[in-house]
């Protein structure tokens, strides 16, 4: 579904305008790009607008606006009053109902499997709005019309798969739309990790074994699978009504393999109970700081996940604030271990994945012990 970023802190900003130039004070994740925005529509030069970078009370992508839409609003305000520092912040509902959200996005799949079961042919089809159409980044990340931040992950499906096919379809939807934590990895992830254990499934194969073999050659995936999967003891019997799941992803050169223990609730529903999170990010230079992105990264995935969605009725969106837009609670934060891989490998990103592989592994626990399919996110019992 649409997704809102849901940051603690909406959406706000502090803008003086003057005839020498203009002032900023805000919590940034794109200032270069706010910086040309707001010089261009004063008539100035950029380096006549200054921007006081803050710390900001989450972002996830909001923050990166190509079109600086907070941003604008309040210089547009303090224009009308040269010289006084204007202060604006959007409500809660303002940020829920009329900000930038992820994208919806629909994907088919087929599989195809030889006489010995072993799969040899992958279609995969996608279907979404294009995050850079109409920004500054169309340019050199869309190339003849396909959004490369719409396929990612999918069109560099690690498998060993011999016949392979990943398309997109592009739609023009009028709601705007941008990035989210983790970007087109939010979806990709989760379709084709749940979607491999399908093919587990139905050729009685061990989901980490079938990986495992399928992961010849990438060593880096085959790592964090395999030691997620000792740490959770993987194979091991659980109590009735609970069972693991695991998914194993690669995103902003960064490699993510989680397991989740997911338990059946007597009076209805279920419970992810903990995560065990293996990480190989290159060379570890904060260990704390890591870990600390993991399972922030778990939390945030964990709500999409279980509880939150955009619904749209009569061109507005239904969702206003965190009463009917649900996200994780702290008291429903399953315990999280985080391992990491020892590397001398270049460091890479942590912000951001932690959050994919965390829908696919809930979900494939919940398949194992239900047997429903999932499809749909968020994830709900029949």
């Amino acid at each position: 579904p649409y997704l809102a970023h849901a940051t603690m802190e909406p959406m706000n900003c502090v803008a003086q305008v003057r005839e020498d130039g203009c002032e900023i004070w805000n919590g940034e994740q794109l200032n270069t790009g706010d910086q040309a925005v707001v010089a261009q529509m004063l008539g100035l030069k950029p380096e006549q607008v200054k921007i006081n970078m803050l710390f900001a009370g989450g972002s996830f992508g909001r923050r990166a606006n190509p079109h600086s839409d907070y941003v604008v609003e309040t210089v547009n305000i303090a224009k009308a009053k040269p010289g006084v520092p204007v202060k604006l912040v959007w409500s809660r509902e303002d940020d829920t109902q009329a900000g930038y959200f992820r994208p919806m996005y629909y994907h088919t799949i087929r599989g195809g499997l030889d006489a010995d079961g072993n799969l040899i042919g992958w279609e995969q089809r996608i279907v979404g709005q294009s995050i850079l159409k109409g920004t500054a980044f169309e340019a050199f990340l869309v190339k003849d019309g396909i959004d490369a931040t719409s396929v990612e992950g999918a069109a560099t499906l690690p498998y060993a798969i011999p016949n392979m096919k990943v398309d997109l379809h592009t739609v023009s939807v009028p709601v705007p739309v941008q990035w989210w934590r983790s970007v087109g990895h939010t979806h990709t992830a989760f379709s084709t990790e749940v979607f491999i254990d399908r093919i587990a499934k139905a050729t009685g194969k061990d989901a980490v074994a079938m990986r495992m073999e399928l992961l010849k050659g990438h060593p880096r995936h085959q790592g964090v699978l395999k030691l997620a999967a000792e740490k959770a003891g993987w194979g091991r019997k659980l109590p009735e009504g609970r069972a693991l799941g695991v998914a194993v992803h690669e995103s902003f050169n960064s490699y993510v393999a989680q397991v989740a223990e997911v338990s059946l609730q007597s009076g209805g529903g279920f419970k992810v109970e903990k995560v065990w999170c293996a990480v190989d990010c290159g060379f570890a230079v904060n260990p704390e700081i890591i870990k600390a992105q993991m399972e922030g990264g778990i939390g945030y995935g964990l709500s999409p996940a279980l509880m939150s969605e955009i619904t749209i009725d009569k061109g507005a969106v239904v969702q206003s604030n965190f009463h009917d837009y649900q996200v994780l609670r702290i008291s429903e934060m399953p315990d999280v271990e985080v391992h990491i891989v020892p590397s001398a490998e270049a460091p890479t990103g942590v912000g951001e994945p932690g959050t994919p592989p965390i829908a696919p592994a809930v979900a494939n626990a919940l398949y194992t012990l239900t047997g429903q399919e999932f499809n749909k996110l968020p994830l709900k019992l029949a």
